[in-house]
């Protein structure tokens, strides 16, 4: 039979196609599975109608049918060695064209697991009527449930839905995940892949179930089923072709990123973390910002000072000295009444009124004795003012102000890649920390091998370690971050990060690893890497970065109602003081976000990106996100023409 020399072409199939076709690379595992049974089931048309096996055949256990039995055991174990992925069930069962679907698989499925029970049955009783009761309920409905070759076509008819006007599952599925992301745990991207997977592995159960179904049939005498054959075979791979090109089509809209929505609870050190006391409003008088003890200028002059001295041990004698440098120095009034935080705060204030009314901070009771602060008058020409100015002082052990400057690379000699990423804080260091997992072929990850590589566990003042080499310091002069999304070569997979300094700024740098997607493995153990980067700066001659400014920002767990990410690629965003308003400027804003970027399932990634999340009159988070690898490029779309074959 001419038409099912087509099936033994199949595998050279997609490597003539990707020839003609570059954007598609090596095929998925369902497009391997696919290959593999349509070309089996195409040799047992062929071979189970001639004599020669069904001699043979009748000379074994079972006899004819036990034979066909035991071949299609064969397909139907390497069908089950693939486990269906993981999809967001909290997005999906929010969809109605899911829970239809779920009908339909749940018959498909059923079935398989009735068909699979009865292939282990060593009973040779089963043979017979008891296949004969199988084939009915696979290709025929019953009072009580739909046959397997109707739950097919119905599954195929709702995948693509092709009445005028609706959409194909697809795309429903996208346009909801962006709307219900907070609840998934992988990319909107890798939830349409692993969607498509699943749809693709139960239809692969129907079609092999019918096959089977037909040739036992056709042993048994009950008809030829050649002609059925063939139109099942031309409309599953026409449907297939649809379903991969729509699949397609949504996964070139979908975000391929992943990243944390705020958690209901935040937690200090488990949810989030802090840089502490980087510009810190101070309150000081002008006196004390010079030399030569003046209160010549007005407190607008002082924008780059220092604290010389504690004249007459005034009110500096009362609170803590800033050893650092005092900046941005603003006047607000003259009078006023301060409420010290406790001596343990991070904070030097809870809150200060003014006697014009105006106040900085949430004012409220005070554990400290409220101090009165007056400004005052030298001689008849000068006023000392007292000053609302920002400490910089990283000599206080209070200040966590340091970023990890080292490469953080997955464990490649033993093909492992990155498939996670958190900020950390350690020794008062902030540092990027991967989650590793060992590469398996086409696309896979071993989860018995993830693990968090630990962090180096180091000091600022250990013996070698350099400010500018192992780590950053923030200063007033230096405290950005860019926020940028960065993808390694599309040939590679995500195997290192690290933050370095660019134009003053700290900036993110990925590493890829070239890989073979077919073995799984990193070509040469991971040492064709390569390390990518955005270095655009703010004053680039084109398209320079802007600065993401934040709105009056309070301390972020403040603030009522959800984050959103506010941020885009090639901007940056400064750590600075919270409004002086809302907080005194006390609290260094914004915070990390720390908890886990890490999909379920895990997967390969294809890049990391950091960014800003929050809202107004919030200092809101920096967090990491991930770039999940695109599958798409290696799924087939396309299949020879039915009549190339015939």
């Amino acid at each position: 039979m001419a038409v099912f020399k087509l099936l033994f072409l199949l595998i050279l199939a997609h490597t003539n196609n990707a020839n003609r076709r570059k954007d598609v690379l090596e095929p998925i595992k369902s497009d391997y599975l696919r290959q593999e049974v349509l070309t089996k089931i195409g040799e047992l048309w062929e071979e189970t109608g001639h004599p020669e096996w069904q001699y043979l055949a009748r000379r074994k256990p079972g006899g004819l049918d036990g034979q066909l039995v035991s071949e299609f055991k064969i397909l139907s174990d390497k069908i089950d060695n693939i486990k269906p992925p993981k999809v967001s069930e909290r997005i999906m069962e929010t969809l109605w064209v899911w829970s239809v679907l779920n009908i339909e698989l749940a018959t498909i499925n059923g079935k398989w697991v009735m068909f699979r029970q009865s292939q282990a049955r060593p009973d040779p009783l089963i043979y017979g009527d008891s296949w004969k009761a199988v084939a009915e309920t696979t290709l025929h409905d019953s009072p009580s449930s739909s046959s397997v070759k109707n739950s097919l076509a119905s599954l195929q008819d709702m995948v693509l839905d092709n009445v005028e006007g609706h959409k194909d599952v697809f795309t429903i599925v996208n346009e909801e995940a962006d709307e219900h992301i907070c609840e998934a745990e992988m990319s909107p991207q890798q939830l349409l892949y692993n969607l498509f997977s699943i749809l693709q592995l139960s239809q692969l159960k129907a079609y092999t179930m019918i096959n089977f179904s037909w040739l036992l049939l056709r042993l048994y005498n009950k008809g030829n089923f050649t002609t059925e054959a063939k139109m099942l075979h031309d409309n599953y791979l026409e449907r297939m072709s649809q379903q991969a090109n729509a699949l397609k089509e949504s996964m070139k809209r979908a975000d391929a990123s992943f990243w944390r929505c705020d958690p209901r609870i935040h937690e200090e050190d488990k949810t989030y973390t802090e840089v502490t006391k980087l510009l810190q409003g101070f309150l000081v008088n002008e006196v004390d910002l010079n030399k030569e003890v003046t209160c010549r200028e007005d407190c607008p002059f002082y924008k780059y000072t220092k604290q010389y001295t504690c004249y007459k041990d005034n009110y500096c004698a009362k609170q803590p000295r800033c050893n650092g440098n005092v900046v941005d120095c603003q006047f607000v009034d003259s009078d006023m009444w301060v409420c010290q935080a406790p001596s343990q705060s991070s904070r030097r204030y809870d809150w200060i009124r003014y006697e014009n009314g105006r106040t900085l901070g949430s004012m409220g009771s005070c554990s400290r004795p409220i101090a009165k602060v007056d400004s005052w008058w030298r001689w008849l020409f000068w006023h000392c003012s007292f000053c609302m100015c920002y400490c910089d002082d990283p000599n206080t052990h209070q200040s966590d102000r340091y970023f990890n400057l080292r490469a953080v690379t997955s464990d490649k000699a033993n093909n492992k890649v990155v498939t996670g990423i958190r900020f950390t804080k350690v020794n008062r260091i902030i540092h990027l920390q991967v989650q590793e997992g060992e590469l398996l072929p086409l696309g896979g990850i071993n989860e018995t091998t993830i693990q968090w590589k630990p962090v180096e566990d180091y000091n600022i003042d250990d013996k070698g370690v350099t400010v500018g080499v192992d780590y950053h310091m923030l200063t007033w002069e230096g405290r950005a971050i860019d926020l940028d999304d960065i993808k390694v070569p599309q040939d590679c997979v995500v195997t290192g990060v690290k933050l370095r300094r660019v134009g003053g700024h700290l900036n993110l740098e990925v590493e890829g690893a070239q890989f073979n997607f077919t073995t799984g493995k990193l070509i040469q153990s991971g040492e064709k890497s390569f390390w990518s980067s955005n270095d655009k700066t703010d004053v680039s001659a084109v398209n320079p970065r802007t600065q993401l400014k934040l709105k009056k920002p309070d301390i972020p767990t403040r603030t009522v109602g959800a984050s959103h990410i506010d941020s885009k690629s090639e901007q940056f965003v400064e750590f600075g003081p919270t409004d002086l308003d809302l907080d005194a400027g006390q609290t260094t804003i914004p915070f990390l976000d720390t908890q886990l970027v890490a999909p379920q399932p895990p997967v390969p990634l294809a890049g990391i990106g950091i960014y800003h999340k929050g809202r107004d009159y919030s200092g809101g988070y920096i967090a990491p996100k991930v770039i999940t690898y695109d599958f798409s490029k290696h799924i087939m779309d396309h299949f020879p023409e039915i009549n190339e074959a015939s």
